[in-house]
């Protein structure tokens, strides 16, 4: 049976680098029919902390990648040291002593060639001659990373073991260890890097984020996933849209392509907005809630679904993340708005005052207060008063809204409704 395992340390959250490892290994283990195992590697009990371990176990969930079984590399130490015990008495490692007396078991590295086909890079040669002998417990009684790794891949069954390619240098060390232990190595494949836009490794300005913080800015997770395959795979017929369903049928860890991937957040925003456009209404609001309640965009107690629903749709083609739609639909919920700086400055410094108040009074006086017949009132007006539209419907933009972009100015208007849209108006008219 094939058996995969991701391997994360919680000394750090998830990042994208790693969330896609994690996504190829478990993708393999469900198109084969195998076993996924969440291995979490806390040796480092300095370093280990609850707050990482959550943060990492949470974004697998949400990023839909559930676990057959999970282990933790701390509740293993007896294993490890049974392990080391073995090498010592077959001769194959040796005790060291520190000056102050503690103990480290070292392992002696024979000098061979060591040759490994990686499912991904092909034939891989490694000289150990230039390896020195490796520790395998440490003086504190703890295991070290590549000794630990390989009794639990050993011990676990592990079949493939499919990770990121910095672990390459790692794999001539673990082999003799396999070896040396009497257990069977592995099939390999190393992952490529993923690279920033510009070229270089990740950088928290290119990408290299916390899932959770993903969540946190508005991605949705389908279209994050979405975005991880397409990161050195492809599912053929230059198809770019596709879930994790239909991508087990297809994928396999030998399609992986080998080069350097490259992380664009605006093709995962393209992502993530086509993801959007297709969601349902009702299901989006429900999303939305949290953002906008956080914001403070949204009262906690009755809140109008109907209406929240009707601004949804509005905006809803054009978001790239959730926190666009707080960006830019807070004047519907807010009660007090204040204008963008220079959008002030820029169309609120004239006087307006006639104009303003001689809208308000048409808007007042509909009788079918809709969207044609504001568009009409509002032509009306701007004939009346021989300017062109533009000299009004941004000043009008920028008192409603604050803002001087957003959807048309007669559905603003529509969905305030008369009272709002009075109110906003007359706070710019000056009294006489």
């Amino acid at each position: 049976m094939i058996r995969v395992r991701f391997a994360p340390s919680p000394t750090g959250n998830l990042h994208i680098g790693g969330a896609r490892t994690a996504l190829f290994n478990w993708l393999y283990a469900r198109a084969k029919a195998g076993k996924f195992i969440l291995r979490i590697e806390d040796t480092d009990q300095l370093r280990s902390k609850k707050e990482f371990l959550d943060e990492i176990t949470y974004s697998l969930g949400w990023l839909g990648l559930n676990w057959d079984e999970i282990c933790y590399q701390s509740q293993r130490f007896s294993l490890y040291k049974e392990q080391a015990d073995k090498l010592l008495k077959a001769g194959s490692a040796y005790i060291e002593k520190s000056p102050e007396g503690a103990e480290a078991v070292i392992f002696k590295v024979s000098h061979q060639k060591i040759k490994v086909h990686d499912l991904i890079r092909g034939e891989i040669e490694f000289d150990a001659s230039n390896l020195k002998d490796q520790v395998l417990i440490k003086s504190d009684g703890t295991p070290t990373y590549n000794f630990a790794c390989v009794v639990d891949d050993a011990t676990m069954d592990i079949s493939h073991v499919i990770r990121g390619d910095d672990h390459i240098s790692n794999t001539p060390k673990q082999v003799l260890l396999y070896e040396a232990l009497g257990f069977k190595v592995p099939e390999f494949a190393h992952l490529p890097l993923i690279l920033g836009a510009e070229g270089g490794r990740l950088s928290k300005r290119t990408g290299a984020t916390a899932i959770s913080d993903y969540r946190k800015m508005g991605y949705l997770a389908q279209s994050l996933v979405n975005y991880l395959l397409l990161l050195s795979w492809a599912p053929g017929e230059n198809r770019e849209i596709i879930g994790l369903s239909e991508a087990i049928k297809l994928f396999d860890i030998q399609d992986v392509n080998k080069t350097a991937a490259t992380f664009d957040l605006d093709k995962l925003n393209w992502f993530n907005n086509q993801y959007l456009k297709k969601e349902d209404p009702q299901k989006l609001a429900e999303q939305l809630m949290p953002f906008l309640i956080e914001r403070g965009s949204f009262g906690k107690d009755n809140p109008d679904q109907a209406y929240l629903l009707e601004i949804v749709k509005l905006f809803q083609a054009r978001l790239n993340t959730l926190n666009d739609f707080v960006d830019w639909a807070d004047f519907f919920f807010l009660k007090e708005i204040t204008p963008e700086p220079q959008a002030q400055e820029k169309f609120l410094s004239a006087d307006l005052s006639k104009e303003f108040s001689l809208f308000a009074q048409r808007l007042e006086g509909l009788k079918d207060f809709d969207i044609s017949s504001i568009e009409t009132s509002f032509r009306e007006l701007i004939k009346e008063l021989g300017i062109e539209s533009k000299k009004l419907i941004h000043p009008i933009r920028v008192a409603l809204t604050g803002k001087t972009i957003g959807p048309g100015l007669f559905e603003v208007i529509y969905y305030l409704g008369k009272q709002r849209t009075r109110e906003r108006l007359l706070k710019w008219v000056k009294k006489s």
